[in-house]
């Protein structure tokens, strides 16, 4: 791996492979050393819209804003802030809403990253073949490099 700066794109849940792939793009950005800074961002994409549409008969408010979220937030970033302050690694949370797939290929087009980190699905085998797994439709789809990490 070449020691220059990157963009490292990671997809988190709060799930323990999430939390897997977390540690690794953090590993990653600060294996880049003090000279060539590496920035990761933690994406985590929640279903749904962010406002409600005129097709909503009682709109409900978007998770962000409902009682407990801080708490969520704070849980499910938890592995990736403890991490990213310890390495002294830059990082940037971020919470979209809409397919998981979509807006992590989306947002790493927007941001021109180097390197997507994922974890694998651990879906079953004909739930994966049936739906498909947020992994696989970034590692097919995505226009820069995909780690899965197991």
């Amino acid at each position: 791996m070449l020691n220059l700066s990157k963009k490292i794109l990671v997809a988190i849940d709060g799930s323990p492979q999430s939390d897997k792939a977390a540690e690794e793009a953090v590993r990653m950005a600060a294996a880049s050393g003090s000279r060539f800074r590496s920035k990761v961002y933690a994406i985590l994409a929640l279903p749904g819209n962010r406002a409600p549409s005129y097709t909503d008969f009682i709109p409900s408010a978007p998770p962000t804003e409902r009682p407990g979220w801080e708490e969520k937030r704070k849980r499910i970033f938890y592995v990736v802030e403890k991490a990213a302050a310890e390495s002294g690694v830059m990082l940037e949370s971020v919470v979209v809403y809409g397919d998981a797939a979509e807006e992590i290929l989306s947002f790493a087009e927007d941001y021109d990253i180097s390197v997507i980190v994922i974890g694998s699905s651990g879906a079953g085998r004909m739930r994966r073949a049936l739906l498909g797994s947020v992994s696989t439709k970034v590692a097919l789809h995505a226009r820069c490099s995909v780690y899965v990490v197991r």
